[in-house]
């Protein structure tokens, strides 16, 4: 019985080692920003243009928008 807690025991240390490696390289890969502080001029013009214009007339300025967060790490 005291075999099998040993064993048990590790299986969880295991599976916490083998996560951490695999996190690492995806926390590097992240943007530096948050989506919301990211590309504030594109969001400006896109936000304005939607409440002046409505969005489908403003897709000039929501792929520009877009295509900036993308430039900064995002997948949108």
């Amino acid at each position: 019985m005291g075999g099998v807690t040993s064993s048990d025991a590790n299986v969880p240390v295991d599976q916490k080692n083998q996560e951490a490696v695999t996190k690492a390289p995806e926390q590097s890969e992240k943007p530096k920003k948050k989506i919301c502080c990211a590309c504030p001029e594109t969001k400006r013009l896109r936000d304005e243009c939607i409440v002046e214009k409505g969005e489908d007339a403003c897709t000039k300025w929501i792929e520009a928008h877009k295509q900036c967060l993308r430039e900064e790490g995002f997948n949108v």
